[in-house]
Parts: structure tokens; sequence; C-alpha cells
């Protein structure tokens, strides 16, 4: 992690989401040096683009919503899917969940999860692909997890499965591959954007339960 770290370290800001002031995370301040920077490093380590520089909208709206309902976390046991930078696991340890995952496949985020739950003083375990494990979760958080129709077709049917045994929240600003049937919002914010990374400056985010299969 020492190479990851400093990289990270190196490329970011210590800095806070619009919409959560009370979390500090390691986040991209210029989009464009951070991604040509992560293009050198590809090339030498084989590291994924640099999703997890950045404070998306679905995270964001799940740690909001956490945060103002610490109830619904406290004493559980959280997964944060696809988490990104962590900013869900982050706020879920600042609400008392008693145990709190945070799942990538990519290790520079793994690194970046690390880091910003460092910076927060939370304990968040970064842990790496969760896909067909047997749960071992009260709650899954997913924000933002369906932008692509290969990545829903291969984590919806897991997603489903672990919904007979947990509750599982789906964060979506409005992707094209959201299944259709079998979500049941419960809560819906607005979350500015940057035209460099959207098409719109600003998304509708809806906070989704999935049902189980």
């Amino acid at each position: 992690m020492t190479d990851a770290a400093a990289f990270i370290r190196a490329n970011t800001v210590l800095s806070m989401a619009a919409h959560v002031p009370e979390i500090r995370l390691h986040l991209a301040s210029e989009i464009t040096p951070i991604w040509q920077a992560t293009e050198t490093w590809l090339a030498e380590h084989n590291v994924e683009p640099p999703f997890w520089a950045f404070a998306w909208p679905g995270g964001q709206a799940l740690a909001r919503h956490v945060l103002d309902h610490p109830s619904y976390v406290a004493g559980r046991r959280v997964l944060d899917f696809a988490a990104g930078g962590g900013i869900a696991a982050i706020a879920c340890a600042m609400a008392g969940a008693a145990l709190v995952e945070a799942a990538e496949i990519d290790p520079m985020a793994l690194a970046a999860i690390r880091l910003n739950a460092e910076a927060n003083c939370r304990r968040v375990l970064a842990v790496g692909d969760v896909v067909g494990a047997a749960c071992r979760w009260d709650l899954i958080l997913c924000g933002d997890v369906c932008y692509e129709a290969p990545m829903t077709g291969h984590i919806m049917p897991w997603l489903t499965r672990m919904a007979d045994a947990a509750e599982v929240w789906i964060a979506d600003p409005g992707r094209t591959y959201l299944p259709k049937r079998g979500m049941n919002a419960f809560a819906t914010y607005r979350i500015e954007t940057t035209l460099e990374l959207e098409d719109h400056s600003s998304r509708q985010v809806v906070l989704y339960q999935l049902a189980g299969g």
C-alpha cells in the first residue's frame, strides 16, 4: 500500500464533499491532472481509472442519509459495496455501526478507503471482491452501481440474493441500467456535480431498497 498511499497523497487534497461536510476525503482538486497521472501510473502498475478520487452523487446521498438517520445503521453490520473512496462506509462508522466493510476491486480504491478512514479516525475494513460471497451483513449500501450493462448484469443477481437476508440500498442518479422492478424508493436527494464528470450540473439521486428474489 505504501506506493499507492504516496500516489494518493501526492495527487489529491484532503477536503470535504459538498453535501457531507462531516467527512474528510482525499479528493481530486482538478480532474485532468489526476487522470493524466493515473494513466502514467496505469502503464507502470496496472491501475484502474481514479474513480475513488471523486465523491460521486450516489455515495454522497447515502452518506447524507446515514448521518441524518443514524438509527438505521447503529449496531448493525454494514457493507459499502463498490465503495469508491468509502464515503458511505465512513458515514456508517460515524453513525455507530457495529462493523463496517467497504468492498472494491481496485487496489488503489482500497488504499484510498484506508487513508480516508484514517483521516476521519474511523474503523473501516477495506475488502476486495465480495460478489458471490455468503451474506454476513445486516445492511448493504450501493452507490451508483448500475452505470454499465456488464456491471449491472454481474452484480444484480447477487445483490438480489443478498436482499433475502439483509437490507440492500441502491442510490441511483438516473443511470440507464437500473432495474425496473423490485426497487422501492424511500428518499431523494439533489446532489451538485461537475460537468467534467457528469452531463448535468446536479443529479437527483433516489435511494431504493432492493426486494429479494
